[in-house]
């Protein structure tokens, strides 16, 4: 297995786990240090860097995925496309891509900055806390995904009319509508006024 920055972090030489660390930061986006990633989650939460992604096919249906059933956080429900943390020090932007095709096992053919949002959103069922500063991005894919069982469950191209019979069904993350609203600016650019979105 080829040792990227996510296995570098989570392995050690002698198979012990290590911690995952989270970039810090005040309500203007500024660096303040970092924290170990479950107790920046834990209420009240710690404000952090986190990125969330939304990814479109070349009919114009978003990419969402259905988080695993076995993640300590929101597990099994639906999702934008993919989001996470940056490392400490790492761009969002790198982060993004990299978190794309690790969890999903595609690379975009094209990804923009699509702004940032702070929300505080408490997940009901596991008491955890996603107090974010998010940064957003969107983009086009041409290849189908190929999911990590261990961080998705399952993957669905929707129309913004599939999107909104699902997500009446449920269940969605704490956080999808805060990013999909801040996100929508630039993904009615990407994908045109008919595409609905």
């Amino acid at each position: 297995m080829p040792t990227t920055p996510a296995t570098a972090t989570n392995s050690s030489s002698n198979g012990a786990s290590q911690s995952i660390l989270l970039e810090l930061v005040d309500e203007h986006g500024n660096t303040i240090g970092t924290a170990e990633k479950l107790s920046a989650h834990q209420a009240p939460g710690q404000l952090h860097r986190a990125f969330s992604v939304f990814l479109f096919d070349e009919r114009g249906r978003l990419l969402l995925q259905r988080r695993a059933s076995a993640k300590y956080h929101s597990p099994g429900v639906w999702s934008n496309t993919c989001c996470g943390h940056p490392y400490p020090g790492e761009a969002p932007f790198a982060a993004a891509a990299r978190r794309t095709h690790e969890e999903l096992g595609i690379s975009p053919t094209l990804l923009a900055e699509a702004g940032t949002v702070r929300y505080n959103h408490p997940d009901p069922d596991s008491g955890l806390v996603e107090q974010e500063y998010n940064h957003l991005y969107v983009g086009l894919v041409q290849t189908e995904p190929r999911p990590d069982p261990q961080e998705v469950g399952e993957t669905a191209f929707v129309t913004p009319e599939e999107l909104a019979e699902r997500h009446r069904e449920g269940p969605f993350s704490a956080w999808f509508m805060t990013v999909l609203d801040a996100a929508r600016p630039a993904i009615k650019e990407l994908t045109g006024p008919s595409g609905g979105w």
